[in-house]
C-alpha cells in the first residue's frame, strides 16, 4: 500500500493500528443499503444489513464477511482484545467484542472502509 493513496488518518489506522476519534467517522451514523469494502484493497468486509447503532462511537456490525477478514489477539494498551484485519492486505480495521446483539460487535474505523451503495436490493 502506498502512503500517498490514503489520507494520513487512514494510513495511521490501517497500517499503524491506530484508531479514529470516537463519533468522528463518516459511517458511525450512516445506514444506507450497500457494502463496506477495505479502503486499501477493495475486499468486501461487511454488509449494511449487518450494521447496527451500538452507541460506541464507531460503525458497528454483528457479522463480518468471514472469508475476507481475520482475527488476532491484541494485547496492546493493557487489554486483551480481538483485532480485526483485512485477510487480503492485512489492513487493521478495528476490534471485535462479545457484546453485540447476536453476541458479537465488530467495532470498525470508518476510515478503514469505503461504502458502495447497492444498485439492486436483492444483492444484500
Amino acid at each position: 500500500m502506498k502512503k500517498n493513496k490514503l489520507s494520513p488518518l487512514a494510513w495511521q489506522v490501517t497500517q499503524e493500528k491506530g484508531t479514529e476519534p470516537p463519533f468522528s467517522g463518516e459511517y458511525d451514523h450512516f445506514f444506507e443499503s450497500g457494502k463496506y469494502h477495505c479502503i486499501c484493497c477493495d475486499s468486501l468486509l461487511f454488509k449494511s444489513d449487518h450494521k447496527f447503532d451500538s452507541g460506541c462511537g464507531w460503525p458497528a456490525f454483528y457479522q463480518a464477511i468471514e472469508e475476507n477478514t481475520i482475527e488476532k489477539e491484541d494485547t496492546s494498551h493493557g487489554m486483551i482484545r480481538t483485532e480485526v484485519l483485512c485477510k487480503n492486505c492485512n489492513a487493521h480495521l478495528g476490534h471485535k467484542f462479545p457484546d453485540g446483539p447476536y453476541g458479537t460487535r465488530y467495532c470498525i474505523n470508518s476510515v478503514a472502509m469505503e461504502f458502495k451503495a447497492d444498485t439492486d436490493s436483492s444483492e444484500n
